[in-house]
């Protein structure tokens, strides 16, 4: 029983792990090239759930919602950084802070504007409803496995765009040296909003794909927000590949945490702390994250 409970939470923590890296790996890539702290990147996550369950109402195809959602949020992506942020890359980190701050009080007001203050709840699509036995006796859910296998084949997929595409070696070089790629050439505003872009989409899958897990609520970015800057912090900041290992980390440890206290008589509160506790270990070892080159 242990070992099957076992198989199961650590298949949920993975679960919770990539989902954390589609929110990491896009806030990673805007600070990594932007130089921009983006408090309201767990808005975009709030979006793209909302217009998941919007689409999925007016489509009724899950399946096809999502990338309507993801689609949506990128063009929400755009208007933000061109109107909001473009303005703020000269400014420093307290005006940047200062300034998303605002924009998460914006969207939570537009949120409940256009949806109400009511939750929504996405309902599992029926083709993947069911459970999957991995072992004899324990059966899993087939959606949870979904959600993995999609942000596995994402972080592939960036691994690819980053590492071998011309718009990949763009980034890199924008977060290498800024001034050097301007003065070749580049459009540093055009690949600017591209990058954010992109970071706003992977957040929206990230909502997309937790929708039918978790409720879809007003503010309901903002723990995810909190711990993507965790995973950050831990793998290395403007590191993808240092998004992705601490993703997993944090989110296994995360949903161990919640589970082992109660099965040892100890304080629930040390759920709460589990992650922070891990944040403050490999940052004694490693001041500057598990990797910090940028990657």
């Amino acid at each position: 029983m242990a070992t099957l409970l076992f198989l199961e939470q650590t298949l949920n923590g993975l679960q919770l792990g990539v989902t954390l890296f589609l929110m990491a790996a896009g806030l990673t890539l805007v600070f990594g090239i932007m130089n921009m702290v983006n408090l309201a990147h767990g808005s975009l996550y709030m979006v793209g759930a909302f217009l998941t369950a919007t689409f999925s109402q007016w489509t009724g195809s899950f399946a096809l919602a999502v990338p309507l959602a993801v689609a949506g949020t990128f063009v929400v992506g755009l208007a933000v950084e061109t109107v909001a942020l473009r303005t703020l890359y000269a400014r420093d980190h307290l005006d940047q802070v200062l300034a998303t701050f605002g924009l998460i009080l914006f969207f939570n007001e537009l949120v409940k504007i256009v949806w109400g203050p009511v939750a929504i709840f996405i309902d599992v699509p029926a083709f993947l409803s069911g459970r999957v036995e991995l072992i004899p006796g324990a059966p899993y859910p087939v959606y949870r496995l979904v959600v993995l296998a999609v942000g596995l084949a994402v972080a592939l997929g960036l691994w690819w765009l980053i590492a071998k595409t011309r718009i990949g070696m763009l980034i890199r070089a924008g977060a290498s040296n800024r001034e050097m790629i301007g003065a070749l050439g580049v459009d540093i505003k055009r690949l600017y909003t591209l990058v954010f872009a992109l970071g706003a989409a992977l957040a929206a899958l990230a909502g997309a794909m937790a929708g039918p897990i978790y409720v879809v609520e007003i503010g309901m970015g903002d723990s995810m927000l909190i711990k993507t800057f965790v995973v950050i912090v831990i793998g290395g900041i403007g590191s993808i590949r240092g998004a992705f290992v601490a993703a997993i980390i944090v989110g296994v440890v995360d949903t161990f945490g919640r589970i082992v206290p109660a099965q040892l008589g100890l304080p629930t509160a040390i759920a709460e702390m589990a992650i922070y506790i891990l944040m403050a270990a490999v940052l004694f070892w490693k001041p500057a994250g598990l990797f910090a080159a940028r990657a």
